[in-house]
């Protein structure tokens, strides 16, 4: 069996069948964990428990917090056995590089989304809708400074979006929107952009072994970081804030406060699990990005609904309502093209381009072939020996660049069965490669061929600029003979 296929356990809709049942299912998990993460959040914070009788800053509260995710995020990986996902420095098990600066990301979002929920004069809706709407706002511009298509439905979206908050800000009689407040939402916007650099970069592929990685190290570098940052914090001279950190750090602890405290965090931990999965999705951000600020938002509206009717608290205005509508709206338009998909009597066959390293051959031919004949067929590339995330090579960025075709951001995949089992046609480079592909599924051979009849495309790797234009210019005749226009259905 190949190395790209071969499990140290069984998939997660095997074993971890709680995890799985496709978007739906994380979205729903998401949604079960996120609303008593929220409702608790606020309520401890506003004072509003049992026993309780003033505001608790959120601060102060943070470290605590912080703990509880460390903890948790490390019995879910003990308890799963993904801590076998982390990478290895030497003998020991320890995050990339990378990794540690992911994890800081992740670490100003998660702190920033607690204190979001603690600041007196915004209701849980309000700061859901200013984070939830700005990160739908802010994916069409990332992607256009990225120099990535931006699709019509995406701005559309991004009119929605900034419906919902200047709505949202335009009802000022139910929030108080303090200078602290636009800081954490600063902060958190900030996490977002960098998690979401680093995870196109190096995960959401189709290689469960790579994304579980990503997951792993993210989520252990994330938990320790937050903790870190909450410890620096209260011994530099802030003010306020560090006296706040430092409160939390010792008499805070001997409260009886402390343990619904710690509560967020595990309930933070919990969710984490299933968000994650949603990015890691291999599907582009403008898919799995709906799927998870849907069901934040429908936890947002349950857990403000459930705290008025237990506590008496102000229910969101009305204005915050139809916010939330016009993100509803946002989420709508970006979930287009599934939702397209989904009413299609059947998908497009899929047309699968192998090569080694997914990174030369292969990467140039599914970017010619998705300018080709990409709108009457799926076109996606793999390597059997792919190194997962990697970018194409500059010389082929090249070769294609002269051909007016763009490269679309590519990131190299490792060749997997169900790429294998879902492909209509796999076009392989060489005769070497097409028995690889047999050996992940002996099945495929009646779907499976070389790209080029007269023989086996040569590697340009290695090789001068010129040796990528003669793969390119090859690669796209044999293209428009294998795959004629007018003869497409």
């Amino acid at each position: 069996m190949s190395a790209a296929v071969v499990r140290d356990d069984p998939l997660p809709s095997t074993k971890y069948w709680w995890l799985a049942g496709g978007m739906l299912g994380l979205a729903f998990g998401y949604f079960f964990w996120y609303t008593p993460y929220a409702a608790l959040t606020k309520a401890l914070s506003a004072g509003l428990l049992p026993g309780m009788d003033k505001h608790l800053g959120g601060l102060v509260l943070l470290p605590a917090a912080a703990i509880g995710t460390l903890v948790g995020s490390s019995v879910f990986l003990a308890a799963t056995g993904w801590w076998r996902y982390l990478g290895r420095r030497g003998r020991r098990r320890a995050p990339s590089n990378t990794m540690l600066i992911a994890g800081f990301f992740m670490a100003l979002v998660i702190a920033t989304t607690t204190l979001n929920y603690t600041f007196a004069g915004v209701s849980i809706l309000f700061m859901l809708l200013m984070m939830r709407g700005g990160v739908l706002i802010l994916s069409p511009i990332v992607d256009t400074v990225r120099r990535r298509r931006v699709r019509v439905y995406s701005w559309v979206a991004l009119g929605f979006s900034l419906c919902a908050v200047t709505t949202a800000l335009a009802d000022v009689n139910s929030y108080v929107l303090t200078a602290g407040a636009l800081v954490s939402l600063a902060i958190y916007f900030t996490g977002y952009i960098g998690r979401f650099r680093i995870m196109s970069r190096v995960a959401k592929t189709s290689d469960e072994l790579t994304d579980r990685r990503y997951f792993a190290e993210e989520s252990v570098t994330s938990a320790v970081w937050q903790v870190v940052l909450c410890a620096v914090l209260a011994l530099m001279p802030l003010g306020q804030v560090s006296a706040a950190l430092r409160e939390g750090f010792t008499t805070f602890l001997l409260t009886p406060a402390v343990l619904p405290a710690l509560g967020i965090g595990l309930l933070y931990s919990a969710l984490y699990v299933y968000g994650t999965l949603i990015y890691l999705d291999p599907r582009e951000y403008t898919w799995c990005v709906p799927a998870n600020r849907c069901a934040s938002l429908f936890s947002g509206l349950v857990a403000s609904f459930g705290l008025s009717a237990l506590t008496g608290i102000a229910l969101p205005g009305t204005g915050q309502l139809l916010a939330t509508g016009f993100v509803f709206l946002a989420i709508l338009a970006l979930s287009w093209p599934a939702l397209r998909a989904a009413l299609r009597r059947a998908p497009r066959p899929l047309l699968l381009f192998v090569c080694g390293g997914n990174t030369c051959r292969s990467a140039m031919a599914e970017a010619i072939a998705r300018h080709t004949v990409g709108g009457r067929y799926r076109v996606a590339s793999a390597g059997v020996s792919a190194r997962a995330g990697s970018p194409m090579a500059d010389e082929a960025v090249a070769a294609l660049r002269e051909s007016g075709i763009p490269s679309n951001g590519h990131r190299s995949r490792r060749l997997t069965a169900a790429q294998v089992a879902d492909a209509a046609t796999i076009y392989c480079m060489t005769s070497a490669q097409c028995d690889a592909v047999l050996r992940i599924a002996a099945d495929a051979a009646g779907k499976t061929m070389r790209l080029d009849p007269a023989g086996d495309l040569p590697e340009p790797h290695g090789k001068p600029a010129a040796a990528y234009r003669e793969c390119a210019e090859r690669i796209k005749v044999v293209i428009a003979e294998r795959l004629p226009v007018a003869a497409l259905p």
